[in-house]
């Protein structure tokens, strides 16, 4: 009896550390994730796109939407910006469902603009900065595909 004992008890304690870890690697990987920063995971996501088949320039710009002339303040006083976007899409039916969220989709980018100040977006490094952010954000939104490239097509910062 105190052997069988013993050996519940050993047994209970292997599950229990077995448990544990399981716990602490499914933590750890989680939180790997969200620590990348929205560079990465921007990059992350459209090396999964870029994995399907490449379309021809009429394809991408039949799934292509462009949003102009968008202006809003910047986080510093008394400076704006002027940028026109064109947003490619997976699939015509992404495009259809991100044209009927327009709306949110340049609500987006006026809150990520009015929360930049003028050097996060200038130069090369702050648009790729700025078109991670705003892929992020918006591809959450979208559940019929997925934004592919965000270019930025008009930039005045005045």
């Amino acid at each position: 009896m105190f052997k069988s004992r013993i050996f519940l008890l050993v047994v209970a304690i292997l599950i229990a550390i077995t448990l544990i870890l399981t716990a602490a690697f499914v933590l750890w990987n989680y939180m790997d994730k969200a620590n990348q920063d929205p560079q990465e995971q921007a990059q992350s996501s459209a090396n999964q796109v870029k994995a399907a088949k490449k379309l021809s320039p009429d394809e991408t710009k039949a799934n292509t939407v462009i949003m102009k002339d968008i202006l809003t303040n910047l986080a510093t006083s008394n400076r704006f910006i002027k940028a026109s976007f064109a947003v490619e899409l997976e699939n015509p039916k992404a495009k259809d469902e991100f044209e009927k969220l327009d709306f949110k989709m340049k609500a987006i980018i006026v809150q990520t603009l009015a929360d930049m100040t003028p050097e996060q977006v200038q130069g090369s490094k702050g648009f790729d900065n700025l078109t991670s952010i705003l892929m992020n954000k918006m591809n959450p939104l979208l559940t019929a595909g997925k934004i592919k490239q965000i270019w930025i097509t008009d930039n005045v910062l005045q």
